[in-house]
């Protein structure tokens, strides 16, 4: 915004100058060559002023344009942002909502071998990739949780470490063991406390003791997160659970 009212006062102060008078020489004096040639000099003074006046209106305006084009590329930035936020929330969503009983397998689970060496040749960012997209792309989940649980065992203080428990918690309650996707939630809560997904390993904490019939408790970890996580999509959440709450 300063910087569009500044563009604004330039173009303010250009269009003064042209209508500035150009400067007055007196040319009455002297022979009708010497006056001939004043006046010549006059006229292209005036024209060399004129031009770059011109030249600088141009640069001005060519610089309006593109502050508009940044403006209209970073707006559909944003946009294709939201729109893959939107669509990873989707997925998380039907995870969540996905029965907690385990399907018939239809074809071979990954042995646990396998997978183990598969992610120590892929390194740390492959590795993890390669779980997320065994949950997202191929709706692998019971080879997504051995590939978190072998992520987690090599990269214990990766950056990915505090999803990569997230993700393990969530498959695990889907699943219906909540002792283990307590103990997943709970490292996220305890050891990475500036991790973004610790607010909602509160909520699943708190959604885990309302299945275990600890009210108490979670009634408890839902006023933590409203605390601690307010104006958040975690704190949203827990104020749902928290109004639906029994006992």
């Amino acid at each position: 915004m300063k910087r569009a009212i500044l563009v604004a006062a330039m173009l303010f102060t250009t269009a003064s100058a042209f209508s500035a008078p150009a400067p007055v020489s007196d040319v009455s004096g002297g022979s009708n060559d010497d006056r001939i040639s004043k006046l010549e000099r006059i006229i292209k003074a005036k024209q060399q002023v004129e031009f770059d006046m011109q030249r600088r209106m141009d640069a001005l305006q060519n610089e309006v344009l593109d502050l508009r084009g940044i403006t209209e590329q970073q707006n559909y930035q944003m946009n294709q942002m939201l729109q893959r936020q939107r669509q990873l929330y989707e997925e998380i969503a039907n995870l969540t909502a996905k029965s907690s009983t385990p399907a018939v397998p239809t074809e071979a689970q990954a042995d646990p071998t396998t997978v183990a060496a598969a992610s120590s040749t892929l390194g740390e960012t492959g590795s993890y990739e390669a779980a997320v997209n065994l949950v997202l792309k191929e709706r692998k989940y019971d080879d997504a949780i051995p590939a978190f649980r072998d992520f987690i065992t090599q990269y214990p203080d990766s950056s990915y470490a505090a999803n990569a428990n997230y993700w393990l918690g969530q498959l695990l309650y889907n699943k219906g063991d909540n002792t283990g996707a307590k103990q997943a939630f709970s490292t996220v809560v305890s050891k990475f406390a500036d991790s973004n997904k610790r607010g909602d390993s509160l909520v699943k904490l708190g959604m885990i003791a309302e299945k275990e019939n600890d009210f108490a408790g979670a009634r408890a970890l839902y006023n933590k997160v409203l605390k601690e996580y307010a104006d958040s999509a975690s704190a949203r959440l827990a104020q749902q659970q928290l109004s639906a709450l029994k006992g």
